[in-house]
């Protein structure tokens, strides 16, 4: 999380607003709802983990067991399972 001095990048008028709540203390201004990304999509963890679990529910759905995909994708077998029912 990166610091800015709020007197830098706001007008002072919001500033002597803010002042009337808290004085001298760090707050956090979250982002908007509308640019959150989820998780992974900036770095490609997230396409990465997207394809296992195609590939999960392709070797479920081509005869492997739960107890066989979990060996193989490191998985616990109720993860595995959670995988496969999912949408």
């Amino acid at each position: 999380m990166e610091y800015v001095k709020a007197t830098t990048i706001l007008p002072e008028e919001l500033v002597l607003e803010i002042q009337k709540y808290v004085q001298g203390k760090t707050i956090y201004i979250p982002k908007q709802k509308t640019t959150y990304q989820k998780w992974g999509t900036l770095s490609g963890g997230r396409k990465l983990i997207d394809d296992r679990n195609v590939s999960i529910k392709n070797a479920f759905k081509n005869g492997r067991t739960f107890n066989q995909l979990a060996e193989e994708y490191f998985l616990s077998i109720e993860t595995i399972k959670k995988i496969v029912y999912s949408e």
